[in-house]
């Protein structure tokens, strides 16, 4: 808006008056990418959703800062980041004569903005645990769909491409596929606050080298050493952040303490808990539950400090299995992990369970909160699942794993599960 004032001589200034669609336009300082623009104002409104904010105060990687001090990023880091790398994807495939329509890319770029939404405290930690049963992208969608009502159907594109739904294909491979821009921010991000070097992809390159052929996504040629840079860092983050034994032994001990919980609350036992924790903590909810909106906007609210406010004050609990757990946790004497690739037997974990019995003074049962197996898998790169192609000048178009002369990304096609002992030091 232009308007002119008059000073005392009685000359005339034009002024300009910003807009409130130019005023709300935002930059984000981010540490990875530096600044960040957000390019539709719905994204900041979105952005400014309690909903959204909620993700201010889930960590990216849930205990992993036992281990690595500095992994205290949270999934609102994250998600911004994913909608910077969008920005820049849409761009590229653009440019290369793909065509994205203005309504596409805002759905696109809405769809990897919210694909996070609805984890819960501690991310893929307590996911079985605070509701069993119920995955973190269905939640997700639950909640695009309340925003789309809010926000009178601004999002029902970004829902047809998060739900892979929309007639082009190559839009919901951008948001979930083993190359989309959640992994590629993730290994990068995750990379940078755990101090892994490892895990550094060349993400910036691997965009540019984008491309769609036949309503697929896959990278040009000369792109082809990005990718299996790519993939051997997704499998080496996984060995040494996501399933470093520490960081496994101190989420399954926090999966024990809120097993132990549930437990009480079962029996009765009146706990020190949130409203929004205590619904879950004193109610077997599943995932139609979830359709009433009183449990979808208690999980709302719900986040890692609940979580470790509650523990906290457990740590002086009556109950000694729960405050023995929680002691543990919140003072990081974790209890020890052991790792193999075969089972562990009936006879071993019974040992153990007898030792710990013995030293905490517990029955049996209990002791099984404080010794326990199960087993872990690393799976880099699945080519029975949606493949990364590499498209050759020729027109050709191969799977990484025959495309690379790299004899490592082959053995890297395959899962490799190992098995752990938990059990007191």
């Amino acid at each position: 808006m232009v308007m002119f004032v008059e000073d005392k001589k009685k000359k005339l200034f034009k002024i300009t008056i910003m807009s409130n669609s130019i005023t709300k336009k935002k930059i984000f300082n981010d540490p990875v990418y530096g600044f960040i623009s957000v390019p539709y104002e719905l994204i900041l409104e979105l952005i400014d959703h309690p909903y959204f904010q909620r993700l201010r105060r889930i960590k990216q990687l849930g205990l992993s800062d036992l281990v690595y001090p500095g992994a205290l990023h949270t999934r609102f880091h994250h998600v911004v980041g994913c909608t910077n790398l969008m920005q820049q994807a849409v761009e590229v495939l653009r440019s290369k004569g793909h065509e994205i329509t203005d309504e596409e890319a805002k759905g696109v770029t809405l769809a990897i903005l919210l694909h996070d939404i609805g984890h819960g405290p501690y991310s893929h930690a307590l996911e079985h645990t605070i509701a069993k049963g119920v995955h973190h992208e269905e939640l997700s969608l639950l909640f695009m769909k309340k925003l789309n009502e809010e926000f009178n159907g601004q999002l029902a594109t970004a829902i047809e491409i998060f739900t892979n739904r929309y007639p082009k294909k190559f839009l919901h491979q951008l948001v979930s596929s083993q190359l989309d821009m959640d992994r590629l921010d993730y290994l990068k991000r995750d990379s940078f606050y755990t101090g892994v070097s490892e895990g550094v992809v060349s993400n910036q390159r691997i965009i540019k080298m984008l491309d769609v052929v036949n309503d697929e996504l896959v990278i040009q040629e000369k792109g082809i050493y990005s990718i299996e840079k790519f993939i051997v860092a997704r499998r080496l983050m996984y060995w040494q952040v996501y399933l470093h034994k520490t960081v496994i032994s101190a989420e399954f001990l926090l999966v024990k303490i809120l097993e132990r919980a549930k437990e009480l609350a079962r029996n009765g036992e009146r706990l020190f808990c949130s409203p929004s924790l205590e619904l879950f903590l004193y109610s077997d909810i599943s995932k139609k539950d979830f359709e009433k909106e009183m449990v979808l906007n208690a999980f709302a609210t719900l986040d890692d400090y609940d979580v470790l406010g509650a523990i906290k004050v457990w740590t002086t609990h009556s109950d000694k299995v729960l405050s023995t757990l929680a002691q543990m946790l919140t003072n990081r004497n974790l209890l020890k992990i052991w790792m193999q690739n075969e089972p562990f037997t009936e006879a071993e974990l019974a040992e153990h369970q007898q030792k710990a019995a013995e030293k905490f003074g517990l029955s049996t049962a209990e002791a099984c909160y404080f010794v326990f197996t199960d087993e872990i898998e690393n799976n880099a790169y699945n080519a029975n699942s949606d493949s990364i192609n590499i498209l050759y000048k020729s027109g050709k178009i191969l799977d990484i794993t025959e495309a690379s002369d790299n004899l490592n990304i082959q053995a890297l096609t395959k899962p490799v599960k190992k098995y752990f002992l938990c059990y007191p030091r």
